[in-house]
């Protein structure tokens, strides 16, 4: 798959666009914090039932009601893993996580995401599922090893200066391998549901990159992932 210069160009000046939306979301407060999910929650929905109608504008009010496990949900848990602001002094299931673990999801699926595509560009030739022709297996591969790699490594070297201090590294490398795998389960679930509906994008709030849902698929199936392996685990 070659490299579109145009499309790579597009993506990457919207993509800058969107890391620092979501950095000032993500770390100026807990009210920006709230603002932004609340933003992506009633964007994922607007889209979610846009997309119903699309697949069966009959019974779209019916199937509507999985959108509370595939958006609301993981919405919440983020939620969870990202309130009391002021309190992280140490990493344990009974206490804070802080803005750390939301900043670890996001930065996983986008550095999964962006690797993914740049890998598969490059050497990629094996086509990984048919519900998207364009993923290949090399440019998955690729994005999850570097994706585990660069957060597990490199990240806990910003972390430990900006954040919380008190995280294992292991915890990093687990949650980027999660982010990866499952963020592009996420990705493979919307494209399908895309195919049914008969679109390429869920929407065109973003150029090169589609709507929310075709943005936050992945994050929306990692998510609920990653607060049960901490939940449960740490």
């Amino acid at each position: 798959m070659a490299i579109n210069i145009g499309t790579l160009k597009t993506r990457a000046f919207t993509a800058l666009i969107f890391v620092a939306v979501m950095l000032v979301g993500l770390l100026w407060n807990e009210w920006s914090f709230l603002a932004l999910l609340t933003l992506v929650h009633f964007g994922c929905w607007y889209e979610w039932i846009n997309l119903l109608k699309k697949i069966d504008a009959k019974n779209y009010i019916r199937y509507s009601f999985a959108g509370l496990l595939y958006i609301t949900m993981p919405i919440v848990m983020m939620i969870d893993l990202g309130t009391n602001w002021n309190s992280v002094e140490s990493f344990t299931a009974q206490q804070h996580y802080g803005k750390t673990i939301p900043i670890v999801i996001i930065f996983s699926i986008w550095v999964n995401d962006t690797m993914a595509y740049l890998v598969g560009s490059f050497i990629g030739k094996t086509p990984f599922s048919k519900i998207s022709p364009k993923k290949t297996w090399e440019g998955t591969i690729g994005g999850v090893i570097l994706c585990i790699l660069a957060i597990g490594f490199i990240f806990p070297l910003l972390a430990n200066r900006f954040f919380n201090p008190f995280i294992p590294r292991q915890i990093y490398f687990i949650i980027a391998g999660i982010c990866a795998v499952f963020g592009t389960a996420g990705d493979l679930l919307e494209s399908k549901l895309k195919r049914i509906a008969g679109i390429k994008d869920s929407g065109s709030v973003m150029p090169g990159h589609g709507g929310f849902l075709d943005r936050f698929d992945s994050f929306l199936v990692a998510t609920p992932f990653v607060w049960a392996y901490l939940k449960l685990f740490v």
